[in-house]
């Protein structure tokens, strides 16, 4: 589920390097802003926990959260504004970077350690995902 996160919001960061118009950038930046949002909420509520006390991890969560106060500083850079030209773009740019660095962390390093653990990744998966369909019907 996370991995299916990282590439719906990889293909929003390529869409709105396509865009051209300010309502279409608008409506990505929306989606990714949300989209964002709710995957780092679900990683620090329930996946980082059950990580950390799995791998004994002094490292890998810690990093990933300071991570990600430093992406919802950018979310709220962004987050219902308009965008305004080249300074608003480089943000975007920025975020989008940010976030491909985290999600290679994530991918390269943390999702095998877990899996190497005895956690239920069924069990956490299925945790996830009705919480962010709480999340979601809550945005609704």
């Amino acid at each position: 589920m996370l991995r299916a996160d990282h590439k719906r919001v990889s293909a929003l960061f390529e869409e709105y390097e396509k865009a051209r118009v300010v309502t279409k950038k608008k409506d990505l930046v929306s989606k990714i802003c949300t989209e964002l949002t709710i995957h780092a909420q679900l990683e620090e509520e329930i996946f980082y926990p059950a990580v950390k006390k799995a791998l004994k991890d002094h490292e890998l969560v810690p990093e990933a959260t300071v991570e990600h106060a430093t992406l919802k500083d950018l979310i709220a850079q962004v987050k219902d504004v308009e965008p305004d030209g080249d300074l608003f773009d480089a943000k975007i740019k920025v975020l989008s970077e940010y976030v491909k660095h985290h999600v290679k962390e994530e991918q390269n390093e943390m999702f095998p350690k877990a899996r190497a653990t005895k956690l239920d990744m069924k069990e956490l998966g299925a945790r996830m995902a009705a919480r962010k369909d709480e999340l979601m019907a809550a945005l609704a």
